[in-house]
């Protein structure tokens, strides 16, 4: 039976919003125009590496030290949690400076200025800047202003697969400057000009002579270097594109490998902590003596909203937080699922929806032709990585060390700083090697938790959160519910598409806690009713539809929300994905054909669509089949996925799972489909579970066990092919998630004849 859209008030982005920025009111604005110009104007306009260095070490820029020896360290602002960049990065330096790779190595860069990730400033400007002016964003001069306010809070922060796009350029030119200096070296010594050398494996040659590196590198820093640098046109090393050996893979194998939870100082304790409900929480009380007979108990640290137990040993210190029985006070509403749910479903149904694209007009298109109308959920997801929230520190007359692994160090080491009351100047933080994190180590709350522990205890000290305190105090994956209204003609084609999505502001949230130091209930209630572009990413449809709108209602939950691998794109392409598979089924035509006369202006997305189908022996997903398509475009990527797949007696079964993906240039083909297929199981346990409810201000999942993950044995064949590209390249971290739980919802249906509207899957039936 044909509905009619709702005509609900709707805001456009230019004139959402009361006060508009503009540049001059951004710099000047407001009563404190005078100081903020003048510490515009005496701001360093440039700043100097600090890499450290020994005595047999020449430091080349801020990404790169040659030894005299030969050997090649390269240096990486990113957090290493296991998705390559200390291999990729250093790969594509290497390539550029004809290094030998067997003699590269890499350390974490330390803070500076140098290293602000100014191609993710740019795309969290619009979470910085006053809901209402998304437009400012696409302004020259505003992202001007916004790379400069980046460099100059050193926002070195790892997020939404930006590494290699915001790095690659640098790191490129940063090898082709050391190249043409060793050249210009060697050139000196053959007398010859320096652009008849060449550079390989780690030697200048010039005809039958080779100098190596190491004895090269003190006569190279004498050189001046031309502007601008020349970078190679075909590179003779080729190390980009090879699968060379990850530079981090051997401490790993061997156990060397450093994360925060094997950091061991002289005279360390370990300490365990408990917090409170979610909300406006304060510790009321605590039984001491019941620790009392714990050994190897050394102090509790009570702390406004927190206690934390400090033994010889972890699991002595989790056993007294156990005995002491703490007790914690909450004010104001406490999150609930069944809350949570109504106030998505009012703010979807009755609260304003703040436009964040449109082409044509819908309201027309729908008063002429069939409407159809279906209504979509997603809970909310937890994290989970293996490694829990860990950090260890120590505090000594003022200065304080911290050992952690995280995505956002200037903004840990603030949080530390702010916490004992001391400048950020006198923190010296260790980046470390991650064990997972998917979003999770934006999170600065341990970093204050151990430094307060620290001081208090004049002790080394590490800080381990249990699995219960990671899962109950996560900052999650935003849950969403969607509606969506499409007309279609008498052939089933969509004229017009209506995508409404209610959703928190989670990265306007997400950029007040690690940009602006607020806590997480601050964030949260700053963020109320505030339009946030990020929440509908993804559903801005690739499709040539040519009318359609989409619109972000935002909804207060009451629990902090964050980045999550492929943020809203997960939940974003499950609605579209599968709302596209029901039109395509009331129409009558096979979903693959249904996707492709919509793909004028797509080449790559639809050649990925037709290669996934001749991979997977694409069936049509014909009832019964258990075939199910889908596709999806992020940041410069795109992926088609067929999913074979049925609903047995013990649940779920996926068969098999086929992909095709562009990417752009591939920097190192096996890390890129490690990082797919592992993207693939993520969006694998994203249909199956991932998920937590809430119940009296906590998180009902306190265990891996609570969240349906699927096991070893149930993780499906998995075929990945990349479309050879030499477009630039694009992060792969991410980008395998958002289409796969759409292709086995839409399996499920051409399985089981049942449409699956909700994340998990199989919630509903819960």
């Amino acid at each position: 039976m044909p509905i009619e859209p709702e005509n609900l008030s709707v805001q456009s982005e230019e004139d959402a919003g009361s006060t508009l920025l503009t540049r001059r009111n951004f710099l000047i604005g407001g009563s404190a125009a005078t100081g903020l110009v003048l510490a515009w104007a005496i701001w360093p306009r440039a700043y100097e590496p600090n890499i450290s260095a020994t005595e047999n070490e020449e430091i080349f820029g801020a990404y790169l030290k040659i030894s005299k020896d030969g050997q090649v360290t390269v240096v990486v602002p990113q957090s290493e949690m296991g998705q390559g960049v200390y291999t990729v990065l250093p790969q594509i330096l290497a390539d550029e400076l004809g290094a030998d790779w067997r003699t590269v190595a890499v350390e974490p860069a330390p803070l500076n200025p140098l290293f602000a990730n100014d191609l993710l400033a740019e795309q969290w400007a619009e979470t910085l800047l006053p809901s209402g002016a998304p437009k400012l964003t696409e302004d020259e001069a505003a992202n001007w202003v916004t790379k400069n306010i980046a460099t100059r809070n050193e926002f070195i922060v790892t997020a939404d697969s930006s590494s290699v796009p915001a790095y690659s350029s640098s790191f490129r030119v940063a090898g082709a400057a050391a190249r043409v200096l060793l050249s210009m070296a060697a050139a000196a010594k053959w007398d010859v000009e320096w652009e008849a050398c060449t550079v390989e494996n780690g030697f200048v040659i010039n005809g039958q002579e080779k100098l190596r590196f190491g004895d090269l590198v003190e006569d190279a820093l004498k050189q001046d270097l031309p502007d601008p640098v020349p970078l190679r046109s075909s590179p003779e090393n080729n190390l980009v594109g090879q699968d060379v050996p990850r530079l981090d893979m051997p401490s790993k194998l061997d156990g060397t490998a450093n994360f925060a939870g094997d950091i061991r100082l002289p005279d360390m304790v370990f300490a365990s902590i408990r917090q409170g409900p979610i909300g406006l929480t304060r510790l009321k009380s605590f039984n001491r003596d019941g620790a009392s007979k714990i050994i190897g108990l050394v102090d509790v640290v009570d702390h406004e909203q927190w206690i934390a137990a400090v033994a010889t040993n972890w699991w002595a210190a989790n056993d007294a937080l156990d005995k002491m029985s703490p007790m914690f006070e909450t004010n104001g509403l406490l999150p609930d699922s069944d809350k949570i749910y109504d106030a998505l479903e009012k703010a979807l149904d009755e609260g304003p929806g703040i436009r964040f694209a449109s082409r044509g007009e819908t309201k027309p298109v729908f008063d002429e032709h069939t409407n159809i109308r279906a209504r979509y959920q997603a809970d909310a997801a937890v994290h989970a990585p293996i490694e829990t929230r860990t950090a260890a520190a120590n505090y000594k007359e003022g200065q304080l060390e911290l050992w952690i692994a995280t995505q956002a160090p200037a903004a840990a080491a603030q949080a530390a700083a702010e916490a004992i009351g001391i400048s950020a100047d006198n923190v010296t933080l260790y980046s470390m090697l991650a064990g997972g994190s998917f979003g999770r180590n934006l999170d600065s709350k341990i970093a204050a938790q151990v430094a307060v522990i620290a001081k208090k205890i004049g002790r080394p000290v590490q800080l381990m959160w249990s699995r219960a305190e990671e899962m109950m105090h996560d900052h999650y994956r935003a849950p969403a519910f969607a509606r969506l209204d499409a007309a279609t003609d008498k052939a089933g084609r969509i004229q017009a598409l209506q995508i409404k999505v209610a959703a928190p502001a989670s990265a306007r949230e997400q950029s007040k806690r690690v940009v602006h130091g607020m806590d997480e209930i601050s964030a949260m209630r700053a963020s109320i009713d505030e339009a946030d572009a990020k929440a509908v990413e993804g559903a801005d449809v690739h499709y040539n539809i040519p009318n359609f709108s989409l619109d972000h209602h935002p909804a207060y939950i009451g629990a902090p929300t964050g980045n999550w691998r492929s943020n809203a794109h997960s939940y974003n392409a499950f609605f579209v994905e599968s709302f596209i598979d029901e039109l395509a089924a009331k129409a009558k035509i096979e979903p693959l054909t249904y996707r492709m006369q919509m793909m004028s202006g797509q080449p790559r997305l639809a050649r990925c669509l037709t290669a996934v189908a001749a991979m997977a022996g694409w069936d049509g997903g014909l009832d019964g089949s258990g075939q199910g398509i889908a596709c999806h475009s992020m940041r410069g990527g795109h992926i088609a996925v067929i999913v074979s797949a049925n609903r047995g007696d013990t649940g779920l079964k996926v068969h098999r799972i086929s992909a095709t993906v562009d990417v752009g240039r591939i920097i190192h083909p096996d890390i890129a489909r490690q990082q797919i297929e592992g993207g693939i199981v993520y969006g694998l346990a994203m249909a199956l579970g991932s998920s937590t409810r809430f119940k009296g201000g906590v998180a009902t999942a306190h265990r891996l066990s609570d969240l349906a993950l699927p096991r070893l044995a149930e993780i499906p064949a998995i075929q990945v092919e990349f479309v050879k590209s030499e477009e630039e390249p694009v992060g792969v971290e991410e980008i395998g998630v958002p289409a796969v739980a759409p292709a086995i919802a839409n399996a499920l249906f051409s399985a089981t004849g049942t449409r699956f509207r909700q994340l998990p899957l199989f919630a509903e039936a819960s």
